[in-house]
């Protein structure tokens, strides 16, 4: 535990959603930071013919002693072409490679500096606006389900009033689990925690079942 605290933590989180749904607001709010300080917004006619790019932003976080370095990976482009068909491949080639990569690198001779670069979690940000998932949103998830930790968040919930954001977060659980999509699910706390504490992790797990920006 000691030598892990000293040397430590890696966390790769890839952000998914298309663009205008408030990403870049949620992650520089998360973190504290501004990740995309340099970032080029495309006009209507760049969008049209837009591939999905990725995109890594690489920071160190220390707190109370414990280091972690966090990598973003962005997505810009993802749902903005005129035809999305298969534009989510980018993102699964992407997690695959990251996969093949760990493994050579866990099986060669020298396994001292090895880098882990796999997607732990990926935060997939869902529209307010239209009736649920578009199919674009469906088969993004199902590719990706298996192969990474999927937190879907329901973008811009300040937009809505708190009825509108129960009756869209009732649909989309209702449409992720008829199609068969696996989401993270909030673990449960260790038997010896306090009181408050188990209290707090229900709250958490109750409200991460999806998870609403800006919304109480």
């Amino acid at each position: 535990h000691r030598k892990t605290v000293k040397k430590g933590f890696t966390f790769t989180l890839i952000v998914a959603g298309e663009s205008g749904l408030g990403k870049s607001t949620l992650i520089n709010s998360l973190f504290l930071t501004d990740l995309y300080k340099d970032r080029k917004v495309p006009n209507a006619e760049e969008r049209i013919s837009r591939t999905v790019a990725i995109i890594k932003h690489t920071i160190g976080i220390e707190e109370k002693g414990v280091k972690l370095r966090l990598t973003i990976i962005d997505t810009p482009g993802f749902g903005d072409a005129v035809n999305n068909t298969e534009s989510w491949r980018h993102i699964e080639d992407y997690i695959d490679q990251q996969f093949e990569q760990y493994f050579r690198d866990e099986s060669g001779l020298n396994r001292r500096n090895i880098q882990d670069n796999r997607v732990h979690c990926c935060l997939y940000f869902i529209s307010p606006f239209g009736h649920g998932l578009r199919p674009l949103d469906v088969d993004c998830m199902r590719a990706l389900h298996e192969k990474v930790n999927i937190i879907p968040v329901l973008a811009k919930a300040d937009s809505l009033t708190p009825a509108e954001v129960c009756r869209k977060k009732m649909k989309i659980r209702e449409e992720i689990k008829q199609f068969g999509i696996n989401i993270y699910q909030f673990p449960e706390c260790d038997s010896d925690e306090d009181e408050d504490f188990k209290t707090q992790e229900q709250i958490l797990k109750w409200r991460t079942r999806l998870t609403p920006t800006s919304c109480c």
